[in-house]
């Protein structure tokens, strides 16, 4: 019985050695997979690290990028943009050229005015140009190397009236030249102020073409058929005087002073409703292609729109109460 007793129990130890064995061997095992995993998870990152390095200064450049573009505005190379107690200001700027309009010009000035309509802090822009001149007219080194098929098939200028859609009101400060496709950028605003030293024309008889941003048309609607046809046909320049007399501008100041009058004229009607002013642009421009009926019935309708908003209420309120009206765009 004894005998039998201490054979069980070297069986037991033995089992237990065994055991004890094989839990190191599987310890020994683990530990080695594990260091070997972490030695391969090692290697792995010191080979991606230049790339992750890489990847962050994208990133951060990225970044950085973004909110440039955020709060200072993309980097234009032909105008120039700034905002002024809710007026956004576009300066045609390429002083080599007379501002001279080019596509690439124009693609700028489209992408600006797209910011600017999107921009709740701007209720008005004001449109001018650089140094001695608005826009002397279109760039015509652009435009002699280009062909019938080219400009038909291109639908070129199509899209250099982007300021003719803006919901915004748009003011012109015209200081020297407006020539050609400057006098027609003018006309596609809202309202023409003009420098003592503006010259306005339609010179495109004097180059074998006619215009083709709306010099025949607006321009007649303007200041009449005969003194359409007469600047058209002749290809004479005007003075800012002159323009004035025909109804082609608003006001006329002298040439230091014309930023100063803009800038006050664009305040006013930046402390309006802007929903009201929409509606207000819409009624007039409106006017140029309706009939005297369709524009009354379309007034109509845009005034008792007007009855929807809460500025309409505030206003009256305001007026009835003597005071300044708190306008909340709604």
């Amino acid at each position: 019985m004894a005998a039998a007793l201490l054979r069980l129990r070297s069986v037991n130890l033995a089992t237990r050695g065994e055991e004890c064995l094989c839990t190191r061997t599987d310890l020994f095992s683990e530990s080695h997979i594990y260091h070997k995993l972490i030695f391969r998870l090692f290697q792995l990152y010191k080979q991606l690290l230049p790339f992750l390095v890489q990847l962050t200064v994208q990133y951060t450049t990225l970044k950085v990028l973004f909110w440039t573009i955020a709060f200072v505005g993309p980097a234009y190379e032909n105008i120039q943009v700034s905002r002024e107690d809710g007026v956004g200001i576009i300066t045609l700027y390429r002083p080599k050229a007379l501002n001279a309009l080019c596509d690439k010009l124009m693609s700028e000035m489209t992408h600006a005015i797209d910011d600017f309509e999107s921009d709740k802090n701007v209720r008005v822009m004001v449109l001018t140009g650089h140094g001695k001149a608005f826009a002397a007219g279109a760039d015509i080194k652009e435009m002699v190397p280009r062909n019938f098929q080219e400009v038909y098939q291109g639908n070129f200028l199509s899209f250099w009236d982007r300021v003719a859609h803006t919901q915004k009101p748009v003011i012109a400060a015209v200081n020297g030249f407006a020539l050609g496709g400057g006098c027609e950028l003018a006309m596609m605003c809202d309202i023409i102020y003009a420098s003592d030293n503006a010259i306005f024309g339609q010179p495109e008889i004097n180059l074998g073409t006619i215009p083709g941003a709306g010099g025949t048309q607006r321009l007649t609607r303007a200041i009449g058929k005969s003194n359409a046809m007469e600047l058209v046909l002749s290809g004479d320049r005007i003075t800012a005087d002159e323009a004035k007399q025909m109804n082609l501008v608003s006001k006329v100041f002298p040439s230091e002073q014309l930023m100063e009058e803009t800038m006050k004229l664009a305040r006013r009607i930046a402390s309006k409703s802007l929903p009201i002013l929409q509606m207000a642009k819409e009624a007039v421009n409106k006017s140029q292609e309706l009939s005297l009926t369709e524009g009354l019935h379309l007034e109509k309708r845009l005034f008792h729109s007007s009855f929807a908003t809460y500025d309409r209420k505030e206003g009256m309120t305001a007026f009835q109460e003597k005071r300044k009206p708190s306008f909340k765009d709604e």
